[in-house]
């Protein structure tokens, strides 16, 4: 190939990844609306944006601004930092399927959560939560790293992964069998599903500024995971920090899942689906895929938030449920195409 065809076809790509980017944010831009407008009081997008500016009537200012526009900034927020930090982590581990949900950070968060709550230290609504949270998060994602080894196969991964849930997962159950409380099994029971609803400005300020910060922490490394594509011994020649990166990506990790579960509880798969579907796009340099991961991740939780509110049923679906039923054939799809390096011979 000569220079100016490789040139053409790096202007190609680059002409693809833009536009993707500019679609993917003006389908952000629809869900956002559409979620607004969701609801027992159906709204019209173009009520939707007056009610959103101090236009419309004031019961549509009410539903929209009040009622509805917490759970939709916590959808967008919660959804891009999942998405990103699958991205981050797929590209440190160099691993396809590498996630937060995978690795046992959200069912950590979860257990943080709620041993807080039954010993009496926090409420539902307190700073402490996230904290407690996010504390357990860094300790799951450090956990497998340290179990696993900086070379791990997927093989590997997934059984220290399953591990580390596994050992949250009982760790929540004991706290709900040990606790007097029944507040603190009802809230053992909400975090297990992860839910949107009834979410309120308060929540959106115990969880975005952690949110924010794990965004910009792991936004801040896409150099260093472009460079680390070659290899660790490779990136650290090229003056890349490998140790010093692990522990900015498991933090800014840590901070946007456990400030997510803090006030929504487990929703998985997000970070696992959304780096695939933004991959045959936008190419395999992650540094490039952290934006259009977050992108997707918000979609695709605003999306399912929505169809949570339209599915007919007699009590409300937990969002939390419905991604692990996208997300778990999604996995064992993956799964099946990467059997040939996890068997270690011919699929």
């Amino acid at each position: 190939m000569s220079v100016q065809d490789f040139a053409l076809a790096a202007e190609v790509a680059a002409r693809r990844r833009l536009g993707a980017t500019v679609a993917l944010t003006a389908l952000v831009v629809l869900l956002v609306l559409i979620s607004l407008g969701i609801g027992p009081v159906r709204l019209s997008p173009l009520t939707v944006i007056a009610a959103l500016f101090g236009g419309g009537s004031d019961v549509a200012q009410v539903i929209v601004r009040e009622i509805r526009l917490p759970r939709t900034i916590l959808a967008f927020a919660i959804g891009g930092i999942l998405g990103l930090s699958g991205a981050a982590l797929q590209g440190l581990l160099r691993n396809p399927l590498a996630s937060p949900s995978l690795f046992g950070a959200p069912q950590a968060a979860a257990f943080g959560a709620v041993l807080v709550i039954a010993l009496g230290l926090a409420d539902v609504r307190s700073f402490a939560l996230p904290v407690a949270a996010i504390i357990a998060a860094f300790g799951s994602v450090f956990a497998l790293l340290a179990i696993a080894g900086r070379n791990a196969g997927l093989l590997i991964l997934i059984l220290s992964g399953l591990a580390i849930s596994s050992v949250a997962g009982a760790a929540t159950a004991l706290v709900m069998n040990l606790s007097s409380n029944p507040f603190v099994a009802l809230e053992t029971a909400f975090w297990l599903l992860g839910s949107l609803e009834d979410r309120s400005f308060q929540h959106v300020m115990i969880a975005l500024p952690f949110i924010v910060a794990g965004a910009v922490i792991l936004l801040s490394q896409a150099s260093s995971f472009r460079a680390l594509t070659v290899g660790e011994e490779a990136a650290q020649s090229l003056g890349v920090d490998v140790a010093r990166l692990r522990l900015f990506v498991i933090s800014g990790v840590a901070l946007g899942v456990g400030g997510a579960v803090a006030v929504t509880g487990t929703i998985g798969f997000i970070g696992l689906v959304a780096p695939h579907l933004m991959r045959p796009v936008i190419g395999h340099d992650p540094a490039r895929l952290l934006v259009p991961s977050a992108l997707a991740g918000s979609a695709l939780l605003l999306a399912a938030d929505i169809a949570v509110r339209v599915i007919p049923s007699t009590s409300d679906i937990k969002v939390g449920v419905l991604t692990s039923i996208i997300g778990v054939p999604f996995f064992l799809y993956l799964i099946m195409r990467e059997r040939r390096v996890l068997g270690g011979g011919v699929a």
